[in-house]
């Protein structure tokens, strides 16, 4: 008869038994200390209850000593820090090769004989600056460029290869020169260098000098006359002339031409001035005095000026008006009407030249109504004098006398012409 299975009254919770298996506490008092933990108990299940051949490691418990140590503080020793650092510097140093260390020596020494070749540079530069203003009397210094490296050996060889000038504001004759720029080549120095340089001997100049028409309407203004280009070479002047208390307009066109190989002048000529909307007058050989077409039209418009001018034989004739016809003209209205209202009796009168008449009737001014006292003035002024106030000329300084100008041109800012020169001397040995 078989025994019947025991049933228990409650069944186990799985929870317990795991609870158990995490407990650590009661797992390490059941392991001896000092017992390496595959030892420490002969149950396996015990060691691993999970089956998975997991075990525990325990740290290992510092000793005292070691406690001590670590509880110990001491600061940190910063020349043994500093010491290591230079000792690391020392190996790379040391890794360098010599070649190397010898190119970067030539470096620096290159480096600094450029730097003292353009200190030497820059102090002869402001040396020749100076010198230049004081033999030359300018108001500001010019500006000396020194070519070539390096410097110093030219020096000793007392042979420069190029030196670039620029002066400002040049002196010369009744204006001043905008600008002087000149190049210097093959300058042979004289005198014992490097301490003595007694002055230069400069084998072949060239260059060129700006008078620029800024410059001679404002040093020109008494006048009130103003330069500008006209093209072909040419230079227009247009300014203001005070005769018998009125401002007229003067104009003129100046011809550039070269005053020997040092100087530049100017030949006047198409020289006119105005009387404001009343006439034009033309001094010089070929003198005239027109008409504006305002006065001719008022004329033409006005019976009593008219007649006044056909009364004048000479202006008749000059007007294509036969003698019959002017005596008609002055007796009938409507034959007066009839000439004077004809479309080309504006533009003939306008090109009649009225100087002799005015000359022989002085009255016939007044009359057609034209200041004669203003007339009068105007036509008694001589040419030398109007051409000397539209005249422009300059000289190069005496200082520069072996200097010489070629190729005068007229430009848009002012006139230019070259500037050379050959074996010219400079300085204390001249």
């Amino acid at each position: 008869m078989r025994t019947p299975t025991r049933i228990p009254d409650r069944p186990p919770n799985p929870y317990d038994e795991l609870a158990s298996l995490a407990d650590p506490e009661e797992t390490l008092e059941e392991i001896p200390v000092g017992v390496p933990h595959d030892t420490a108990s002969a149950d396996p299940v015990e060691d691993d209850p999970l089956g998975l051949g997991l075990t525990y490691d325990l740290p290992d418990e510092p000793s005292g000593e070691e406690s001590a140590e670590e509880d110990a503080w001491s600061p940190p020793d910063h020349r043994r820090a500093r010491r290591s650092r230079s000792r690391r510097r020392r190996r790379r140093l040391s890794a360098v090769p010599r070649t190397a260390k010898l190119l970067f020596g030539v470096v620096a020494c290159a480096a600094f004989l450029a730097l003292a070749d353009r200190c030497a540079v820059m102090y002869a530069e402001k040396k020749a600056q100076q010198t230049l203003q004081r033999q030359l009397h300018l108001e500001a210094a010019p500006q000396v460029d020194i070519h070539g490296f390096p410097f110093l050996t030219q020096v000793f060889a007392k042979r420069l290869s190029r030196v670039d000038v620029t002066v400002p504001d040049v002196a010369a004759d009744r204006v001043s020169l905008a600008k002087v720029r000149a190049s210097a080549r093959d300058v042979r120095l004289t005198g014992n260098l490097p301490s003595d340089v007694r002055g230069a001997v400069i084998g072949n100049l060239d260059g060129e000098v700006l008078l620029a028409f800024d410059d001679l309407n404002r040093e020109l203004g008494a006048s009130q006359v103003r330069f500008s280009d006209h093209g072909d070479n040419s230079i227009r002047a247009v300014g203001k002339l005070s005769v018998a208390g009125e401002e007229l307009r003067v104009r003129a066109q100046a011809r550039l031409r070269r005053d020997g190989d040092r100087g530049i002048s100017t030949d006047i000529d198409g020289m006119s001035v105005d009387i404001p909307r009343v006439a034009t007058y033309r001094p010089g050989k070929d003198k005239g005095l027109v008409l504006h077409r305002e006065t001719a039209d008022r004329i033409s418009r006005d019976a009593a000026r008219a007649k006044a001018l056909l009364s004048v034989p000479a202006v008749a004739e000059r007007l294509g008006v036969p003698k019959e016809a002017a005596a008609l003209a002055l007796r009938d209205e409507d034959r007066l009407r009839e000439i004077t209202g004809a479309p080309r009796f504006v533009e003939r009168l306008m090109r009649v030249n009225l100087v002799d008449v005015v000359v022989d009737h002085p009255w016939l001014l007044k009359r057609i109504g034209i200041d004669p006292k203003l007339v009068t003035a105007l036509i008694g002024l001589r040419p030398p004098e109007l051409s000397d106030r539209l005249s422009l000329s300059f000289q190069l300084p005496k200082q520069a006398k072996d200097l010489h100008l070629r190729h005068v041109t007229v430009e848009r800012d002012g006139i230019r012409a070259d500037l050379t020169g050959v074996e010219l001397p400079v300085g204390k040995g001249r």
